[in-house]
């Protein structure tokens, strides 16, 4: 029998049927949905008088357009209220479970997921949103899908989708000390590009991978469509099971050990072929940031803005436009360059570890008074958890405010948005220009480089504080 990736594994087992020299009929074994993207995919239903085919597979939250303070009241911002209330309406016509703004299950669409044990190995995952490919982190094809795809999905349980070709990005070796999963795939996009793995599905592996704790895993995965990619997966191990066991919706008793033996064979067969194969060495990697408006262009703390002439001349007047709109010069060095918010959340570094390490930094210090800081978790659970571990009070007393959960400054869709001409060292996954508000200049890092930042002021690599 021929060697098979992970990928084609999963993949093959869940096509319906193929279209000659076109897509497949692809499976989806869970759909997740949230406020933005849903409401014109319902409608569509109405519109055909078609039921939704099977609702136990569909899992809704209110996230993007929720704020994250006094959540006991109603939404100001009009269309976000207006959306979240929509989605109330449709869930309840429609039979779907939704984690509204306090359910004790509410959340960031891709931390709830992993949390409650909805997703879990070799399934299809989709949703109506791009870092669908998080959920890759358990071992599943994951990817985002568009409004017209999540009706399909509403109507039939499976999408029309190409398959993509397979790519391996190997990363052996160990980590340095202050070097997160948040540094890996931001080094792996700089050195690739934001175009890099387009038409590919990612899975990444070597010792480095291996290494991670689940969270970390998600962060990567998460991030893969930012270098093009259709989604990101890594092969689940026994750090995946031991997440998953006991989880609410996760296998339980009898059906945990069938589900396990079965998960045990989801890995790539030693001699299987990927289109292409990267390699990258652990000890290469240190604390990363970027300084332009799409996520390839990062560099290392200590590192230096490229010059012109080290840019492909396909891509210098976008260079050239991204640091006109971060007020940037080519060959400058960002440490110590002082900024003015700092944002810990999101589905990338919104979980309950990204939390601990941004607290083990700040532990006994003082935030900077010239920086506003918003930490925000990516659930009730994570907010729950913070608390009983005592992370709030270490935050509080550092000078931090602890806010409620919600996507919150990763997009300028609530309440949460960075002001024109202010720069932001922010956990999320983008940093377009306006991505959190409209001029809004934003610096991707780590957890632990974002408190850094937030107690000196200023870009600061986090293993000279650790």
């Amino acid at each position: 029998m021929k060697p098979k990736t992970l990928f084609d594994k999963i993949w093959n087992s869940h096509v319906v049927d193929s279209i000659p020299d076109g897509p497949d009929v692809l499976y989806i074994d869970r759909h997740y949905i949230h406020e933005v993207t849903s409401p014109q995919a319902f409608t569509g239903l109405r519109k055909r008088s078609i039921p939704l085919f099977r609702p136990k597979r569909t899992l809704a939250t209110a996230d993007h357009n929720i704020p994250t303070e006094h959540q006991e009241r109603p939404i100001r911002e009009e269309l976000s209220r207006i959306q979240v209330e929509t989605l109330s309406k449709n869930c309840k016509d429609f039979g779907v479970e939704l984690y509204g703004l306090g359910h004790p299950y509410n959340g960031i669409v891709h931390v709830i997921g992993a949390e409650l044990g909805f997703t879990q190995p070799g399934m299809t995952i989709v949703c109506g949103d791009s870092h669908t490919s998080t959920h890759g982190a358990f071992g599943s094809i994951a990817f985002g899908i568009g409004t017209s795809e999540v009706e399909m999905v509403f109507a039939s349980q499976c999408v029309l989708q190409p398959k993509p070709k397979k790519m391996r990005i190997n990363i052996e070796g160990k980590l340095r000390r202050g070097v997160t999963a948040k540094d890996i795939i931001l080094y792996i996009i700089s050195q690739i590009s934001a175009s890099g793995a387009t038409g590919y599905f990612v899975e990444y592996a070597g010792r480095a991978i291996r290494s991670l704790s689940m969270e970390a895993r998600m962060t990567i995965c998460n991030m893969s469509i930012e270098m093009g990619a259709r989604g990101g997966l890594i092969a689940p191990d026994e750090t995946t099971f031991a997440y998953m066991e006991g989880r609410e919706f996760a296998p339980q008793e009898k059906e945990w050990d069938i589900a396990l033996e079965k998960w045990k064979t989801l890995k790539t067969d030693p001699d299987a072929v990927f289109d292409k194969e990267l390699n990258f060495k652990a000890e290469d990697i240190r604390p990363m940031i970027t300084y332009g408006t799409n996520p390839g262009m990062g560099m290392a703390i200590k590192g230096t803005i490229p010059h012109l002439e080290d840019i492909p001349k396909s891509e210098q007047l976008s260079f050239q436009k991204a640091l006109k709109y971060m007020d940037f010069e080519p060959g400058m060095k960002l440490e110590g360059y002082p900024i003015d918010y700092v944002f810990l959340g999101s589905c990338t570094n919104g979980r309950i570890e990204d939390i601990r390490a941004f607290a083990s930094l700040v532990k006994g210090k003082k935030k900077a008074e010239s920086v506003t800081t918003w930490i925000v978790p990516g659930s009730r659970q994570v907010e729950k958890q913070a608390y009983a571990e005592g992370l709030v009070k270490i935050l509080e007393e550092a000078g931090f405010a602890f806010r409620q959960p919600g996507c919150s400054a990763c997009l300028a869709m609530n309440e949460d948005k960075i002001p024109a001409g202010k720069y932001a060292v922010s956990t999320s996954n983008r940093n377009f220009e306006g991505r959190q508000g409209p001029g809004a200049r934003t610096l991707l890092a780590s957890p632990l480089t974002a408190a850094a930042a937030a107690i000196t002021g200023k870009i600061t690599n986090p293993a000279d504080l650790m």
